[in-house]
């Protein structure tokens, strides 16, 4: 499954999985100020149960190792992903 990071305008970004050009899964951000601030996760019906939300987040993780970047949790999918789990400890805001 590839995820195509997309510019969404101004600070805001995502990394979407598409099928036939329509979204099916997406996690959303802005970025200011070396943070970025997690917004929103999506994943489709069809999608669900199968770790797509998770591989998600670990994209946008590696995103902000690679640039230096801390992560903060708005969205509530981030939020307890961050709660579950210490693999983000590194980049969490």
């Amino acid at each position: 499954m590839n995820f195509e990071l997309v510019d969404l305008g101004g600070t805001k970004y995502a990394y979407q999985y598409k099928v036939a050009g329509d979204v099916k899964a997406e996690i959303e951000w802005t970025e200011e100020s070396g943070v970025m601030t997690m917004t929103h996760t999506y994943t489709d019906d069809s999608l669900r149960g199968q770790g797509v939300a998770k591989k998600l987040l670990d994209q946008a993780a590696e995103n902000a190792r690679e640039k230096g970047l801390k992560m903060k949790a708005v969205c509530s999918y981030v939020v307890n992903a961050f709660d579950r789990s210490d693999d983000y400890n590194d980049v969490k805001a």
